[in-house]
């Protein structure tokens, strides 16, 4: 009886999907051959002659077609898998991200695929290709820019999605995040209240995030009547690049007197490479971060950061994503979890 159930449910689930999801034959007619020749195609490009191959190629272009390379998942109404896509595995912010994922995942019986994509659009898109080749049931995002392909592939796959750590204003599907030019804003004016005035901006890899908080300090500083000044890398965050920034500031901006960073390890990196120079913090030099890392807390003077509640944004979009597929209804597809300031020593 079990097994007639699931296949009833898998005839019923590969109908609908029929109707989402761009199939072998679909390609097919779209270039005027055959399944097999498509089929072929896919095992082995060479097989098929050059003017049919370039056809091929552009369809499945085109079309978002996403290749099954699970038919052992054919016989189940759900993968119970979860793809997860991470833009770094270097920074620690994501572990307590996944933590809360998989807090709520495996109380329902899900797994979870993670990719790395590198903060790479075009290297997300190959990830977010994979993972759904995999049938997974959903997927949670920690970006809000993606190519064409990626959305086209997303919408032909009609499964549902979370966009998260910050607030798309066109999302997807559903986002869980928080404000990030507020949260920025509101830590760069405890710095100006506290009677700071060249403060600079330190940004690096300039994703969507770093120039969100840069948003928000550029707000605070032009409403202060101050004008904004950046120091700006595309590396990758490091304690130990904040020393370049550092010597970039100091060199650009003789009075500097603040820093507000874009994360917690250029901020204490900042902080170190001062204390090197004999620059008294906060006294000669506040310090601010972003994510407030627990490092941040151990060190003397104690580090004033922006407190993002990742496991919580983590632990909440899992919960939005099972509640889709389990049919439940959602009063909220748009979820701000706020942020807080540490009340560190450093400003």
């Amino acid at each position: 009886m079990l097994l007639v159930t699931l296949l009833i449910n898998h005839i019923f689930m590969a109908q609908q999907n029929k109707k989402t999801r761009t199939t072998l034959q679909d390609v097919a007619d779209q270039v005027g051959v055959t399944k097999m020749t498509v089929s072929r195609y896919m095992r082995n490009p060479e097989s098929v002659a050059e003017k049919t191959r370039a056809k091929i190629a552009t369809a499945i272009e085109e079309m978002g077609y996403i290749e099954n390379r699970a038919p052992a998942m054919l016989s189940k109404s759900s993968s119970k898998a979860i793809g997860i896509l991470l833009p770094s595995l270097s920074n620690q912010i994501f572990a307590s991200f996944v933590q809360g994922i998989e807090m709520v995942t495996k109380a329902n019986g899900y797994e979870t695929l993670l990719a790395h994509f590198s903060y790479d659009e075009l290297e997300e898109e190959r990830k977010i290709a994979s993972l759904l080749s995999y049938q997974v049931d959903g997927l949670i995002l920690t970006e809000s820019h993606h190519t064409p392909r990626t959305l086209q592939m997303i919408k032909n796959s009609g499964i549902p999605v979370v966009e998260t750590m910050e607030l798309p204003p066109e999302p997807i599907d559903m986002a869980v995040g928080l404000d990030h030019e507020d949260a920025s804003y509101t830590a760069v004016k405890q710095m100006l209240d506290s009677g700071k005035r060249t403060i600079v901006y330190f940004g690096a890899r300039l994703d969507t995030r770093t120039k969100l908080r840069m948003q928000g300090y550029d707000r605070a500083m032009t409403e202060a009547g101050l004008e904004p000044k950046h120091v700006l890398t595309g590396d990758h965050s490091s304690f130990s690049l904040a020393h370049d920034l550092l010597e970039r500031a100091l060199e650009t901006h003789p009075t500097l007197d603040g820093v507000f960073c874009t994360n917690d390890d250029i901020a204490i990196g900042t902080m170190l490479s001062a204390q090197q120079r004999g620059i008294q913090v906060p006294q000669q030099l506040a310090v601010v971060g972003y994510n407030a890392l627990d490092i941040g807390q151990t060190i003397s003077p104690k580090l004033t950061s922006v407190d993002t509640p990742r496991f919580k944004i983590g632990e909440k979009s899992a919960e939005l994503l099972i509640a889709r597929l389990k049919g439940e209804a959602q009063e909220e597809k748009v979820v701000d979890m706020g942020y807080q300031i540490t009340s560190g020593e450093s400003v």
